[in-house]
């Protein structure tokens, strides 16, 4: 009689994560099509694909609100995230928008549909954290002042075309003017485009003082003025100054988002009044003083620029970031420390890409020559560690010093660093005594 063979019942183990958000959703963003996973108990079809035509994505957000959905996760791909974004959010939809990085999927298990489901675990479980985005209006105010820095990088590149021309008729203008955009260069760009080709005349030519003679003048404006050359002149030369007339009303349109901007101690703007006409030449200072509650240009290395960038990309509102260290942190000036083992395996800043902290390191640059503790600072540091990490460093420094003025409303102090330096001082004066012992001398103070 055969024996029965006694099988063993298998039982799967497996691990359920609490659930943390019960009402989420997922979204897989696209081009041309969005992917949507909500809990497989809100519809018989928990996933869905919509177009991202404006009416399909209206859809979608009906879709959601009809399932229950309070909050939604979804990568920050391109700007195809935008529409929807803005979408969800006016329909009162919490949204967090995560970075693609921290949210990848066990490798070989890679399609729209795995993504947006493996997205909505992810956030049901409390396992995403949104990214930093600032109120809408400074969303908008942002967004111009991206558009103006694109229109900058266009006006230097039709400068390098009337440069170009200019080498090609071997016209030494630009070499001996400091900028060709000036008054004296553009007045002798006009005659020359006028029909002017006595370069004794056109030396004549001046606004201001010129360090070059008019001798030198009139030998750079030698040349071989040819047609072809002439017309790229033309060309490139009108370019330019429409591009700067596009910056001059992309000024006016900062002025007028900025003038609307305000804090929450400030009175809003009626509805129906405007902000006052804006001037020729976009003058923040006043403006920035008031949105952040504190003179930040008395801070060395901060200029307008500089405080313009951070406007538009944070904010005068520093809420979001719980402490200093935290805002450096956001900004990748700070060491990512990556431990295995006890071991230290990677010491280095992220490499991100972040307007406000390239502001901060141009910034921390431009302190090479200051007299200030912070430029004392910065030249110590690149005497020990070398330029990047100094530069690093002293940005991680400004952006601290940023966050508590901001924060706390307090004028920037430059007497609070005497102490450090006493401290640092009396440090150096110890090495150094040291340093004798061991040599076999002694350091001994010269009397005042």
């Amino acid at each position: 009689m055969a024996r029965k063979r006694r099988t063993r019942k298998r039982t799967r183990f497996q691990a359920e994560m609490p659930v943390i958000h019960p009402h989420a959703a997922g979204i897989d963003i696209g081009a041309t099509e969005v992917y949507v996973a909500v809990p497989p108990d809100r519809d018989p079809r928990p996933v869905r694909c919509f177009q991202t035509f404006t009416q399909d994505l209206y859809a979608l957000a009906d879709w959601l609100q009809a399932c229950g959905i309070d909050t939604v996760a979804m990568e920050s791909t391109g700007v195809y995230w935008v529409p929807l974004f803005q979408i969800l959010e006016d329909r009162g939809i919490q949204v967090y928008l995560v970075n693609a990085r921290h949210v990848k999927n066990v490798p070989g298990r890679k399609s729209d549909v795995s993504d947006c489901q493996w997205l909505q675990y992810l956030h049901a479980v409390g396992l995403l954290r949104g990214s930093f985005r600032p109120a809408q209006d400074v969303c908008a105010l942002r967004s111009l002042l991206r558009h103006r820095e694109s229109l900058v990088q266009m006006a230097s590149q039709h400068v390098q075309h009337v440069h170009k021309a200019l080498d090609q008729m071997n016209l030494q203008i630009h070499h001996i003017l400091s900028d060709v955009t000036g008054m004296t260069g553009l007045a002798i760009l006009d005659a020359i485009l006028a029909g002017e080709c006595d370069p004794h005349i056109l030396a004549r030519i001046r606004f201001g003082h010129l360090k070059a003679d008019q001798a030198t003048v009139a030998k750079a404006l030698v040349g071989d003025y040819r047609l072809e050359h002439l017309f790229t002149l033309r060309q490139s030369l009108a370019a330019y100054r429409y591009i700067q007339q596009q910056i001059s009303e992309c000024d006016h349109e900062i002025q007028r988002y900025v003038a609307r901007l305000e804090k929450e101690a400030d009175s809003q703007f009626p509805s129906d009044s405007h902000p006052p006409a804006p001037q020729t030449t976009l003058d923040l200072s006043a403006e920035l003083h008031r949105l952040f509650g504190t003179d930040l240009t008395k801070v060395p290395g901060l200029d307008l620029r500089v405080l313009q960038t951070l406007l538009g990309e944070v904010g005068p509102d520093f809420s979001k970031f719980p402490s200093g260290p935290a805002f450096a942190c956001w900004l990748a000036l700070c060491p990512h420390n990556d431990t295995s083992g006890g071991k230290v395996l990677r010491a280095r800043t992220r490499r991100i890409k972040n307007r406000t902290a390239l502001a901060l390191r141009l910034a921390a640059q431009s302190l090479h020559h200051n007299q200030s503790h912070l430029g004392q600072y910065y030249r110590r540091l690149r005497a020990r560690l070398g330029a990047p990490k100094a530069i690093t460093a002293t940005a991680h420094k400004l952006a601290r010093i940023i966050y508590h003025l901001v924060t706390t409303g307090e004028t920037y102090d430059e007497s609070i660093f005497a102490k450090h330096e006493a401290r640092y001082q009396q440090r150096l004066a110890a090495r150094l005594r040291a340093q004798a012992r061991t040599l076999g001398f002694q350091l001994v103070p010269l009397q005042a």
